[in-house]
Parts: structure tokens; sequence; C-alpha cells
């Protein structure tokens, strides 16, 4: 039991294929509803509407300023009780996951808005443009290329994320590694094939973020 018995990874990679395949998908869709929702956020944020501004200010920082373990835990435990309504593990995780990244997301979209300078903004009203219509046709479009490399950074976050999605019994990556670590009592193998198979997916995320970065510094 002290040496490092490879056959446990061999024997157990259909299920950490299924765990990582898993912890992909709710990464992507996360991940667009995470725009989605930031973009609409930082929006109403930006907004001179006192209605609009003052709950997205709210959302924000009680999604920033809360574990996203805990929204998790709260949105699978205690959301059914509020509303009546039951929701399965992996929906649960769905919607924690996608607003606690929706409200990072939606500080990258603010940042990048307010980065653009005033006299686009100016410029854009000048022609009747309503706020609407500045955002689609002159700030946004310009905004979007400086906002690609921490909207990649904030994915990768995203799927780092999903690990915690084991707590609510989501048969992601951990999930399947506590399984086999229940199983055969290998944990040293298990967690050992989860961090590689990790690494694998996350590190030509990270290389492509880093090449964003500089490519925005003009050194591509």
């Amino acid at each position: 039991m002290n040496t490092f018995d490879w056959r446990v990874l061999l024997d157990s990679r259909d299920i950490l294929l299924k765990g990582a395949e898993l912890a992909v998908l709710l990464t992507i869709e996360c991940s667009l509803a995470g725009i989605f929702v930031g973009l609409l956020l930082a929006l109403f944020r930006l907004s001179s509407l006192k209605i609009l501004q003052i709950p997205a200010t709210i959302v924000l920082e009680a999604l920033r300023g809360t574990p996203v373990l805990v929204q998790l835990i709260w949105v699978f435990y205690a959301l059914p009780i509020m509303t009546g309504i039951a929701l399965t593990p992996l929906l649960s995780a769905f919607i924690a996951l996608s607003l606690y990244s929706g409200a990072f997301y939606a500080e990258i979209f603010r940042g990048g808005i307010v980065s653009i300078e005033q006299g686009q903004t100016d410029a854009a009203r000048s022609l009747g443009m309503t706020y609407a219509e500045q955002m689609r046709r002159v700030i946004l479009p310009q905004a979007v290329r400086r906002m690609i490399p921490p909207l990649v950074n904030q994915t990768i976050v995203t799927l780092k994320n999903t690990s915690l999605a084991s707590v609510v019994t989501v048969p992601e990556l951990l999930y399947q590694a506590q399984y086999i670590s229940s199983a055969t009592f290998r944990s040293l193998e298990a967690y050992t094939g989860v961090a590689a198979i990790y690494f694998i997916m996350i590190y030509p995320i990270t290389v492509l973020a880093q090449r964003l970065e500089l490519h925005k510094g003009g050194r591509f």
C-alpha cells in the first residue's frame, strides 16, 4: 500500500473520463450562462437609472462577497424550501456556479466598458443613439477585445469550481475520485489522477490566456 499503483488509474479511466466530460460540459454551460448574467448586471450597474443600478450592485456584492461553496449548498438545500421546487444536484450546481461566475464576468464587462474613452460615448450620443444602441454599436465592439483575456481566465476559475459540485453529489471528476478512493482504498492514486486530468484540461487554456494577453499588448 506504500507504492503507487498505476493499475488503479488504468482500471478507473472510464469513470474518471466520464467525470471529466461532465466537468467540461458544466463549465461550458455555466460560463455561457454566467456571461449572459454578467453582461446584464454590468449594464444595469452602469445605468443611470437607480432602479436598475442599486439592485444590480446589491446582487453583485452578495455573490462576490460569499463563498461559492456556501452558495452551492444554499441553492441545493435552502432554495427548494423557499420556492417549493425540487432541484436536482446538477441543476443546483448549474444555478450556483452560473450566478457566481456571472458576478465576476460582470466586473470584467464593467471594466472593459469603462475603459473605452468617454469621447466615444459622447460621439454616439451626439448622433442620437440610445443607451442600448451606444453599447451595441459603439462601446461593446471595442471593449470585447480587451475583455477576452480576463474572460478566458474566469472560465478557467469556473472549471476549477466545478469540483465543488461533488458536495451535492454531482458525479463530476472529484466525485468520481471519491468513489474510486472509497472502493479501492487507494486515495493517492485517485486524487493524483484527478489532479493530472485537471492540469491537462486547464494548462492549454492557461497558455491561450497568456497568448491573448501578449496579443493585446502587440506581442502575439
